[in-house]
């Protein structure tokens, strides 16, 4: 059976349930920031998520760009934040939490090559332009046949 029952309140912190792992952040919210829950979220966050996420990406030999293999790092990063703050009651996703994986993606992720955006290659560029330029004439010269000839209705 799960320790997960219903929701608790340690002193005036609302925490989501009494599992030992809520309980254990409630309780550090309480003694070192009451009444603070998103400087107490950011704390926690610092403490356990980040800290683990940067320590296995500076300790990764792998290429930070390669989705394959730093997707598992990234789950875990996103995982543990949306635990932390469902723990303290607090909405997932917030703004804190966004700031925080907007400064990851800024602090990582900002040399990767973005092969979603790129543009493509020349001969297809050269293939979208030319058509509806070639179009247009053979177009209008169909519409200028077909009413000299009296087939267009007016």
């Amino acid at each position: 059976m799960s320790e997960h029952l219903s929701p608790v309140t340690v002193n005036n912190m609302a925490c989501r349930d009494n599992s030992t792992r809520c309980m254990i952040l409630c309780e550090h919210c309480n003694e070192n920031f009451p009444d603070e829950k998103m400087e107490c979220l950011l704390d926690v966050l610092q403490l356990t998520c980040l800290k683990d996420f940067n320590t296995d990406m500076n300790h990764s030999d792998t290429d930070w760009c390669n989705w394959e293999k730093v997707r598992g790092l990234y789950s875990d990063l996103s995982i543990c934040t949306e635990k932390a703050s469902d723990c303290l009651s607090i909405t997932y996703p917030n703004p804190l939490v966004e700031k925080i994986f907007l400064d990851i993606h800024s602090q990582y992720f900002q040399d990767c090559p973005s092969e979603e955006l790129s543009d493509p290659p020349p001969p297809i560029v050269f293939a979208l332009v030319i058509t509806p330029i070639c179009l247009i004439p053979v177009m209008v010269s169909l519409v200028v046949l077909k009413t000299k000839n009296g087939d267009g209705s007016t």
